[in-house]
């Protein structure tokens, strides 16, 4: 079976993997690969993904290729998943991503700053 997405998620996180849980429960057929970034450094950089920037952003890798952070990545890994196929055209329909793209940057530089706190995130 070819893998669909790849997801790339803080794993020391655990708000990070209490949501990822959730969605890997979820997604039955198991075309999504999951990857910690905490975990696998090496993986992380083979897709020409720094780790700290994986660390201040959440990512999804497409099958063709493309790469997309934040807001955009959430979207397109809901696009995949049952029960949320429906949010993904929902915030598609209604032009939703800059205002959820403005809340999740907001998240992300609080999450980033924390992990940093914490010693997590490299720098």
């Amino acid at each position: 079976m070819q893998t669909s997405l790849t997801v790339f998620y803080d794993g020391g996180c655990p708000l990070c993997s209490r949501e990822i849980a959730h969605y890997r429960r979820l997604e039955q057929d198991r075309r999504i690969r999951w990857i910690d970034i905490t975990r696998d450094t090496e993986e992380v950089r083979r897709h020409g993904i720094e780790p700290q920037a994986a660390m201040a952003s959440f990512h999804v890798l497409g099958q063709d290729g493309t790469l997309w952070t934040g807001a955009s990545a959430f979207v397109n890994l809901w696009q995949e998943l049952p029960r949320y196929r429906w949010l993904a055209r929902f915030c598609e329909t209604l032009h939703l991503l800059p205002v959820l793209e403005w809340g999740y940057r907001r998240f992300a530089r609080w999450h980033f700053a924390k992990r940093c706190r914490e010693g997590a995130c490299g720098a």
